[in-house]
């Protein structure tokens, strides 16, 4: 019986499995090798090694509602996109909250994890740590919970660019930016066009003479600003939206995306245009590179061919020289340098994770990585659900599958991905945030039934599928409910708003015809709900279904 935890890691995850161990009973002892809980979001100016860094002024890209916890929301008050000082001050809410931080020793390393010579009989792993006097110390638990990130190690390709040893000026990871200082008056190259290279080049083009920006494939590059002012995720992370995913072709998905996109900032008249389709891989989020290349400030270039001295040399032939500075943006390796290579089974380009959690190779299920997840959402209610099935299992209510069972799902998920998404060894797995959710969710019996609130509570129904997929959802049902989910629901959007009511002004009345459309258009969605439902049934035997309803509530 699995009763002492240790997790490895007090960031966004590790606050998630210390409290999904505490909501279960267990007993966990949380590691972390820094001074403070918080993970990535601990700004640091100094980068410090073997852990994830980030820069003065990052901003999350993702919204407050779409990215709390589930049974925590984020005050109305707070910004709809925070600034990293606000995310860990959110986080110290929530763990002072639910008392976390006294399951917490920081400033302690885990060196090693391994399996006890008694293993086969008790699942136990012994871990050794050390703290920052450089003492060691030997523990033994019934269980462990890896929660460590995958931001940790910068991938340098300096053999991919040839003549870098002759650089006249100064290159370095972003992992080590910390800000545009620097680069004033500078001319700068940045190669990469992810999410960390975007912010670094609009950032440094507003003190700099002049960025290029080197991109091997291009990118989808969408506004964190959507439609009618709203975060783009409230408005377009929607269940209705899921389940067009489900019926329509993703071609004509891609189209219809990729044509809504170009009517904001043509790709290929930017230079930006990539390779892939739009739902092929996640996009890049920047409400400022499309003006900075419009400006003039970002200048867009291919692969870099070569480099000499202070001349940077591209694929297309076109040079640019006197360069100063050369930031790669260029992703990150991941590792668990403390696990057992037993533990890591290899499938493809990535650690194979049964559903990306538990390792299928072990003979008992008492390891569990949470967090190593890359979807269009935030980790913390990834993170958090993942937790939440994690110590339902370890508690011996949710049983996994056999060994052989579980690499085949592996194997075919790896398949999968191959299939649906661009990966490679950086970006090893992708997965879609709200199948991912539902499923973890059904595993423990939290997934929200549409067919049971459809009829017996309408207007919730019509949140749940109209609305954003927030956390919220997954707190309705099933262990773990949380009485305040409902309300939290229908709260969201109010809590969004408030953060912009800064200032006085005069509403507009809704119009008749206002009204009459959204009538028309949830009754349209009623009808896809039902559709799907009906999908749902034509693919399984309906009392499977209907138990699956019954039970969830029941439960």
């Amino acid at each position: 019986m699995v009763h002492r935890v240790a997790v490895i890691g007090a960031g966004p995850s590790g606050l998630a499995s210390i409290k999904a161990c505490l909501d279960e009973g267990l007993v966990p002892t949380c590691f972390e090798s820094s001074d403070d809980m918080g993970g990535l979001w601990k700004f640091k100016e100094v980068s410090e090694p073997n852990r994830a860094s980030i820069y003065r002024s990052l901003t999350i890209n993702i919204s407050k509602e779409m990215m709390c916890y589930s049974d925590f929301p984020i005050p109305a008050d707070y910004p709809n996109y925070m600034h990293h000082s606000k995310i860990l001050k959110y986080f110290k809410m929530y763990a002072e909250h639910f008392k976390l931080l006294q399951h917490v020793r920081f400033q302690t390393s885990v060196k090693s994890v391994t399996q006890r010579p008694d293993f086969t009989r008790t699942g136990q792993w012994e871990v050794v740590t050390e703290n920052k006097d450089g003492q060691e110390e030997r523990h033994v638990f019934d269980a462990v919970i890896c929660c460590s990130g995958h931001y940790t190690y910068p991938n340098m390709p300096l053999k991919d660019f040839p003549g870098i040893e002759t650089f006249e000026g100064k290159y370095f990871h972003s992992w080590d930016y910390k800000g545009s200082e620097d680069m004033l008056g500078k001319r700068v190259v940045v190669i990469g066009i992810g999410n960390s290279g975007g912010d670094i080049a609009v950032e440094s083009s507003r003190v700099a003479e002049q960025v290029y920006m080197s991109s091997r494939r291009g990118a989808w590059i969408i506004r964190q600003v959507s439609d009618n002012g709203l975060p783009v995720d409230m408005k377009y992370n929607t269940r209705f939206v899921h389940i067009l995913f489900q019926l329509l072709p993703i071609n004509v998905l891609n189209w219809i995306g990729e044509k809504k996109l170009n009517a904001m900032y043509d790709h290929t008249t930017y230079a930006i245009k990539p390779k892939h389709r739009l739902f092929s891989q996640i996009p890049v989020i920047n409400d400022d590179l499309p003006f900075k290349i419009l400006s003039g400030s970002v200048i867009m270039k291919p692969n870099v061919k070569e480099i000499r001295g202070s001349t940077v040399i591209f694929t297309d032939g076109s040079v640019v020289e006197k360069v100063d500075v050369i930031v790669f943006a260029t992703g990150y390796n991941y590792d668990f340098p403390f696990l057992p290579n037993s533990a890591m089974y290899k499938s493809g380009h990535r650690v194979g994770l049964y559903k990306h959690v538990f390792p299928p190779n072990l003979e008992h299920p008492t390891l569990a990585v949470v967090g190593f997840i890359h979807a269009l959402g935030a980790i913390m209610p990834q993170a958090e659900m993942q937790a939440r099935w994690v110590t339902r299992v370890f508690k011996g209510y949710n049983k996994l599958p056999s060994n052989q069972a579980m690499i085949k799902a592996v194997e075919n998920d790896t398949k999968e991905m191959d299939k649906n998404f661009i990966v490679s060894k950086l970006t090893p797995l992708q997965v879609d945030f709200v199948s991912y959710m539902d499923d973890i969710a059904g595993e423990i019996g939290a997934r929200p039934s549409l067919l049971w609130l459809f009829f017996t509570d309408y207007s919730l129904f019509k949140k749940v599928l109209w609305g954003p997929v927030t956390s919220y959802q997954y707190r309705l049902m099933g262990p773990g409910k949380w009485n305040g989910a409902r309300r939290a629901i229908f709260t969201q959007f109010d809590r969004m708003f408030q953060a912009l009511k800064t200032r006085k002004v005069d509403e507009p009345e809704p119009s008749y015809v206002g009204r009459l459309m959204k009538l028309t258009l949830t009754v349209m969605a009623g009808g896809a709900a039902v559709y799907y439902v009906h999908v749902l049934i034509q693919s399984c035997p309906v009392w499977v279904l209907i138990w699956e309803d019954i039970t969830r509530v029941i439960v």
